[in-house]
């Protein structure tokens, strides 16, 4: 199949393109960094260089694919920018997508989503993932599409490495004994893989979850594998947590979505819809996480 990707090689994008390589399909890679350009084709991939804000580019890349997969994401400097509405900015590119869609003819979409939105209330920045889901449910009811919602990330913890650092402490509004949901990206690419292979017809969403662990468990183990037994996770306040990403320099309405979405964490309220339709773990553990990132941490 003729299967075009966004992503450039993310975390989630590039063992997508390893497998859909190895499994025979022909796949181009969208990225807006032409330096990508070269590591993209020797992993046997077409290399497309553009933008997600270029519709008209977006267009002429899916034309001739038998299935595209979509994500939203912004640079990272715009954490810091107070200036940027990122609700709006997920949204624009949502419609954009919708619109290279419809212009192109691809009849097969997988998206990729979040935990958390299958709500617009109460899950802070992941509204965003819900705009998307429902931007593109306005597609013709010919254009099928697979929404796929894991859960949060184990690489996240990588913001933490900071205060693990100096601090010795997790920081988050929430911890404790409750396990919750986590996921590794490769469990994803995985999991995108299989439904960019096989046919899916009408709208579809499936959960993707690797583990389910504490916060506590997730510092013992962590700390364990770094040498530092001692690591906590440390509960503060939501103002707390707050203040301090805006102290950091943080968009005050990001800081206070993330402040949002990890209060629901602590709740449960994110996972509702989750353990509604609770999908079978995936193959990559907290102990698996562990060593990949005791390397990182050791760097």
């Amino acid at each position: 199949m003729k299967i075009v990707l966004t992503g450039s090689l993310g975390n989630i994008s590039k063992p997508l393109t390893e497998e859909l390589i190895q499994n025979g399909h022909t796949v181009t890679v969208i990225s807006s960094t032409s330096e990508r350009k070269s590591a993209i084709e020797a992993l046997g991939a077409k290399a497309a260089i553009g933008t997600m804000q270029d519709v008209h580019f977006l267009s002429e890349t899916f034309k001739g694919a038998d299935a595209v997969y979509l994500m939203e994401t912004l640079n990272h400097s715009t954490f810091t920018d107070p200036d940027i509405d990122i609700i709006a900015e997920i949204a624009t590119i949502g419609q954009n997508y919708k619109q290279a869609i419809e212009n192109s003819g691809v009849k097969r979409v997988v998206l990729l989503s979040s935990v958390g939105a299958h709500t617009n209330t109460g899950n802070g920045n992941l509204v965003m993932h819900y705009n998307v889901e429902n931007i593109l449910r306005e597609l013709p009811e010919e254009v099928n599409i697979k929404i796929m919602r894991p859960v949060g990330f184990f690489t996240n913890i990588y913001r933490s490495i900071t205060t693990i650092r100096e601090k010795g402490i997790i920081i988050f509004n929430y911890g404790g004994d409750q396990k919750e949901p986590w996921v590794s990206p490769l469990d994803i690419a995985a999991a995108i893989a299989e439904e960019l292979e096989r046919p899916f017809v009408g709208r579809e969403v499936r959960y993707i979850a690797s583990d389910e662990v504490s916060p506590n468990e997730i510092a013992k183990v962590l700390g364990e594998s770094i040498g530092n037994p001692e690591l906590k996770w440390l509960k503060i306040s939501d103002e707390e947590l707050l203040g301090g990403m805006l102290a950091f320099g943080m968009n005050p309405q990001i800081a206070q979505g993330f402040t949002e979405m990890y209060a629901a964490q602590g709740t449960g309220a994110l996972y509702e819809d989750f353990y509604r339709h609770k999908p079978i773990l995936g193959k990559v553990k907290l102990a698996d996480f562990a060593k990949e990132f005791a390397l990182f941490y050791n760097k």
